[in-house]
C-alpha cells in the first residue's frame, strides 16, 4: 500500500500492477467495451441515415463577408503585358526579340523566401555581380519573373553574330552586353583569317 511516508523512502511511483484489486481493471475494461460499442455502432450505420443527416445541416455563420487569405490578385492581366512605350524606353524589337539574356544578380539573397533563393541557385546565379548567360524562352523568363527585384537582365548584342565552337576560347563578353570574337587572336592568325 503506498502512502506519504512510504514515499520517502520508495524511489519509483507505484504501479498500476499494484494498484489492481482496487478496481482500476474493472473500469479500464468497462471504458474499453464502451469505446467498441460506440465505433461498431458508426461503422455498422446503414450509410443511407448519415446522408439524410448531413443533407439537412446548414451553416450556422455566413462565411461568405470573409476575405480568405489566398484571393486571386487584384490587379489587372494588362499591367503585365508588354507595351510599345515598355520597347521605346528600354529597347528592343517587338518583332525580332534577342535570343540570349545576360543576368545579374545585383542583391542579396539573405533574408529573402526560399522559393526565391532555390531559383537563384537554379540560375546559377549565387555569386553577385557575376553574369550568366540563359535563353530568351518562356520557362526560364517565367523564373526571372519571380526574382525579379534581385537580378539586372540585359539582351547579349552579338555583333559578329553566333560564335562557332572553335571560336569559344577566343571570345569575351563585354560589360556592355556585347558577345566579342576573337579576342585574343594574336596578328598573324587575324591575317590568316582574313585572306
Amino acid at each position: 500500500m503506498w502512502s506519504p511516508a512510504s514515499w520517502s523512502s520508495r524511489t519509483e511511483p507505484p504501479r498500476l500492477g499494484s494498484l489492481a484489486g482496487k478496481g482500476i481493471q474493472p473500469l479500464r475494461r468497462t471504458v474499453t467495451t464502451l469505446m467498441a460499442g460506440i465505433l461498431r455502432s458508426i461503422v455498422q450505420r446503414p450509410p443511407g441515415r448519415l446522408q439524410m443527416v448531413t443533407k439537412g445541416v446548414e451553416p450556422l455563420v455566413c462565411t461568405d463577408w470573409i476575405r480568405h487569405k489566398f484571393t486571386k490578385s487584384r490587379i489587372p492581366d494588362k499591367v503585365f503585358q508588354p507595351s510599345p512605350e515598355d520597347h521605346e524606353k528600354y529597347g528592343g524589337d517587338p518583332q525580332q526579340p534577342h535570343k540570349l539574356h545576360i543576368v545579374t544578380r545585383i542583391k542579396s539573397t539573405k533574408r529573402r523566401p526560399y522559393w526565391e533563393k532555390d531559383i537563384i541557385k537554379m540560375l546559377g546565379l549565387q555569386k553577385a555581380h557575376t553574369p550568366q548567360v540563359h535563353k530568351n524562352i518562356p520557362s526560364v523568363n517565367a523564373k526571372l519573373k519571380v526574382v525579379k527585384h534581385l537580378i539586372r537582365i540585359k539582351p547579349l548584342k552579338l555583333p559578329q553574330g553566333l560564335p562557332r565552337e572553335e571560336d569559344m576560347s577566343s571570345t569575351c563578353l563585354k560589360s556592355t552586353g556585347e558577345l566579342v570574337v576573337g579576342w585574343l587572336q594574336s596578328p598573324t592568325d587575324q591575317e590568316v583569317n582574313k585572306s
